[in-house]
């Protein structure tokens, strides 16, 4: 049996179909502070800076972003969730950021993670596309 020849190290980037780009860069920057590191406007095309990775956002009616047919929505998502991994996770702090862009979030849940369990908690962009924010994982109680 052969070896794997790489191994994968983190996420790299995730990339959203958006209806309106411009929108969706205010939303992401505003929301979780993502800064434009490039865009690429021939393609439709905008890279955002989310900590160790990238969210990269398309405009449904761009190059790029044409070839993925209608624009998702809050019934027909093409993703189904992003999770950004975020410190401090501080419920009642976050949840009153969120809330002041708008945004109704979940209630916090223990949840499982690339580190192991810890408390998340979800919203949607603009776009329908679900958000989760999740902090460092936990000792859980021996059940």
């Amino acid at each position: 049996m052969m070896s794997q020849p790489f191994s994968v190290q983190r996420l790299d980037h995730v990339v959203f179909r958006v209806r309106d780009l411009d929108a969706s860069i205010a939303f992401y920057h505003s929301v979780l502070g993502c800064e434009v590191v490039r865009r690429r406007d021939h393609l439709g095309l905008v890279h955002l800076r989310a900590g160790a990775s990238m969210i990269d956002l398309i405009s449904v009616d761009g190059k790029l972003g044409a070839r993925g047919g209608a624009a998702a929505a809050w019934e027909g998502r093409n993703v189904d969730h992003l999770c950004l991994r975020v410190e401090p996770f501080d419920e009642p702090v976050i949840a009153a950021h969120l809330r002041a862009h708008g945004i109704t979030p979940t209630k916090a849940e223990i949840n499982f993670g690339a580190e192991g369990d810890g408390l998340s908690l979800y919203f949607h962009d603009l776009d329908g596309n679900t958000l989760e924010l999740k902090g460092p994982s936990q000792a859980l109680p021996e059940h």
